[in-house]
């Protein structure tokens, strides 16, 4: 095939069609169209990228709900709106607030040096204490179901004879002092060595003590942090006045003292300071302050220490009113517990003298369906066969607890056992309870009874 011969026909004197303007050229379909294709460039990893709109704004404000979280629970600090600041404006630091002065040289150091320390290192995995105190524990007494003749009863079930409660202060110094004379009937009074602490020591511990009964938020003194490192722990605790404290300033403490201290210490520090606190602030308020909930929920870190700390002895006080049951027993609902300190705690509980707040316990207790081991049953079975002879009307709580027994662990119990707990409700009887405990007891099978059905 040829050429065009357009060139050629314009030198020979031919018509040459003018092409016209270049966009129009361009216009027209003859000329190819270029592809349109995507150049991407290159990003680096260091390159920002900026997310806008609606998606931009919700995380935004999802990250200053948690740094206001994180700061809230280790500084203390609540984050104020001009925290994020807009795109492009300046941002003002805040102020550091002016460290207080102490009267010792030395603890004012101290204490400057705090604000630039990182927190202990406390496991925070438990369970998440409810957000409100009031709300948790309204729950629990309304599944309880307590009524106003339920209260006059269980009046008659108190101990008549239980010694007044103490205030802190008082129980504080009777502890040391009964200690520091068991130590010396059992040791030679030449082989002992006291520790005498130093005035400045006996200064040190006055001054924290007013700092925390003014205690609100942020750094504790370092002082305080090691106190439950050193040997004569409890002379120093005295010496800050606990009965003082603030709430939150307690709270604290029971961070500190749970993360440092062994089993027994622990469960020493929650007799003394943690639980006559409680007890009183229940007394005064008739309510409990979030701040000491916190506090019951952190003790839980040391299940062994709590019952032998909290728990046993206020069951074993006999003066516990139901209000103290009601919010110590909505604590231990909410947690999770391993079941041989449970198994112990019943044990324990079943085998005291019976008052009200023991059923609450126990009810509580065996609605976290543990499988018991079979001493354990025996020993709430014997608990319930105690009032087979005991003419006393009876509070619709001991009722429940019993029907909660029975239908938890109706197939652990021996024939034997069961037509005992029948002659008890014969006895004692509620005309909406004493069925269902009739009906589990008569439909359920016995202990062993698959076994020996193999047997034959």
């Amino acid at each position: 095939m040829g050429k065009k011969k357009t060139k050629r026909l314009k030198v020979l004197g031919g018509k040459v069609k003018i092409p016209g303007p270049l966009a129009e050229q361009l216009e027209k379909d003859e000329v190819a169209q270029p592809t349109q294709r995507a150049k991407v460039r290159g990003q680096s990893k260091e390159d920002d990228e900026f997310i806008e709109g609606h998606m931009g704004r919700n995380i935004l404000k999802q990250s200053k709900a948690q740094l206001q979280e994180i700061q809230m629970e280790t500084e203390g600090f609540s984050i104020q709106e001009n925290e994020f600041p807009a795109l492009g404006a300046r941002r003002q630091r805040p102020q550091r607030p002016a460290p207080i002065l102490l009267k010792s040289k030395k603890y004012s150091e101290e204490e400057e040096e705090t604000s630039e320390e990182e927190p202990e290192d406390i496991d925070e995995t438990e369970t998440a204490t409810p957000l409100s105190c009031d709300k948790a524990v309204k729950d629990f007494e309304d599944e309880l179901g307590i009524t106003e003749d339920d209260h006059k009863i269980l009046e008659h079930f108190m101990k008549k004879d239980a010694a007044p409660q103490k205030k802190l202060a008082d129980l504080f110094r009777d502890k040391i002092t009964e200690k520091q004379t068991e130590i010396q009937s059992q040791v030679d009074a030449n082989s002992i060595q006291t520790v005498n602490l130093s005035p400045e020591v006996q200064n040190m511990c006055h001054e924290i003590g007013k700092v925390l009964a003014k205690y609100r938020s942020g750094p504790l003194p370092k002082m305080f942090k090691v106190v439950p490192k050193m040997r004569s722990w409890e002379e120093l605790v005295y010496l800050t006045n606990p009965d003082k404290w603030s709430a939150a300033a307690m709270y604290q403490a029971v961070r500190i003292f749970v993360s440092n201290l062994n089993e027994a210490m622990a469960q020493r520090f929650f007799n003394l300071v943690l639980l006559p606190r409680i007890r009183d602030d229940i007394s005064c308020y008739k309510r409990l302050n979030f701040h000491l909930y916190q506090a019951l929920f952190k003790a839980m870190f040391k299940p062994a220490a709590f019952f032998k700390g909290v728990l046993l002895p206020l069951c074993m006080s006999g003066n516990c009113t139901l209000r103290e049951a009601i919010i110590v027993g909505s604590v231990i609902a909410n947690n999770s517990i391993p079941i041989l300190h449970s198994a112990a705690a019943i044990l324990k509980i079943a085998e005291m003298d019976y008052t009200g707040p023991n059923s609450i316990f126990l009810r509580i207790f065996y609605d976290k369906k543990y499988a018991l081991p079979f001493r354990v049953v025996d020993g709430c079975v014997y608990h319930f066969l105690k009032f087979e002879r005991d003419r006393r009307e009876l509070p619709v709580l001991w009722h429940q607890s019993l029907l909660t027994f029975v239908q938890r662990y109706k197939e652990d119990l021996s024939p034997d056992q069961k037509q005992a707990l029948m002659d008890v409700v014969r006895v004692h009887t509620h005309h909406a309870v004493t069925p269902e405990i009739r009906r589990e007891l008569m439909n359920s099978r016995c202990r062993g009874q698959d076994e020996e059905m193999v047997v034959d």
